[in-house]
């Protein structure tokens, strides 16, 4: 039986990472041969994750080969995927974003206005009949507390927290303990240099006519992180030379207060002043009660481009 290779988008973040290892089990105990892959680096936040389990990693890899299977997780979309995707033979999408993928043949597709993508993967365990064990229930809790920021965010819905809790009796863990444990190892920078910070959970995004990089770092202190600024923004400049974008977005998140900072850098970045309606001081402003990327800030750009 051929390989099928099963990954989430670049710049992995838990949700992607994880979606890759759960997804790989079910196939694994439906009959196929499937290996979990991943198109980046894990950030601390998964590393804690994947050392309170006792896991490795998924299989880094750059790319496929042309007619290599593949299944997608947490993404359906070329920007996010390994650069040979239409040469590659999807066999199905699971996801929770909107759709931004073409294919000129059938595809088995599942993808929900749910917060996490292990939301969908829980409902899929169930279809199948599969038992959701401790160590793939931690695993599915884990995702949805990240891409939740512990059911605070906009994203978060009420199957997310249900199913959430469910997994958390399952893994046998106190949600709010472990989830604030989890949350607060991902805000850990010190061991990465600039450029690795600018690329932990960048997504190149298109707004009609403007090429933008919208980063995502989540943190328990924004003053901390802003002492990076300058240094920062250097990289960002480098960023934005190198793939020619129109503006680079960086989210400096709180996960204590639920806002987030943003800098922004290059010629379009009159989109984000539009958009949010501040002013850009020194390049950066206060966006009071945005956590979510994908809630808050993409459509919001969309809108206003």
């Amino acid at each position: 039986m051929e390989k099928i290779y099963i990954f989430g988008h670049k710049n992995p973040d838990t949700d992607s990472i994880t979606s890759s290892l759960v997804m790989a089990n079910l196939e694994t105990k439906l009959g196929n041969n499937v290996e979990a892959c991943r198109l980046g680096n894990i950030n601390k936040e998964t590393e804690f994750v994947l050392n309170y389990l006792g896991i490795e990693a998924p299989k880094l890899i750059e790319d496929v080969e042309d007619g290599a299977n593949v299944i997608l997780v947490d993404h359906a979309s070329n920007l996010e995927s390994v650069p040979n995707l239409d040469n590659a033979n999807i066999l199905k999408v699971v996801d929770h974003h909107k759709l931004g993928l073409s294919t000129s043949y059938p595809v088995y597709y599942r993808a929900e206005p749910v917060g996490c993508t292990q939301t969908v993967m829980y409902k899929l365990y169930k279809d199948a009949g599969i038992e959701i064990d401790k160590k793939i229930a931690t695993l599915m809790v884990s995702a949805i507390i990240s891409d939740t920021l512990l059911f605070k965010s906009p994203t978060c819905t009420d199957e997310d927290l249900k199913i959430a809790k469910e997994l958390a009796k399952i893994a046998e863990i106190d949600i709010q303990t472990y989830g604030m444990d989890m949350l607060k190892a991902g805000t850990d920078l010190s061991s990465f240099s600039i450029e690795e910070i600018l690329k932990l959970d960048a997504k190149e995004a298109m707004f009609k006519e403007i090429k933008a990089v919208i980063n995502q770092v989540n943190t328990a202190s924004i003053e901390e992180v802003m002492k990076m600024k300058s240094e920062l923004e250097n990289g960002i400049e480098k960023v934005i030379n190198d793939k020619k974008l129109d503006v680079f977005i960086l989210l400096i998140t709180d996960i204590i207060n639920s806002n987030s900072q943003v800098i922004a850098l290059g010629e379009k970045v009159s989109l984000v002043e539009k958009a949010f309606n501040v002013k850009l001081e020194n390049n950066t402003a206060l966006l009071k009660g945005v956590v979510s990327r994908k809630k808050q800030v993409i459509p919001v750009l969309t809108e206003n481009a």
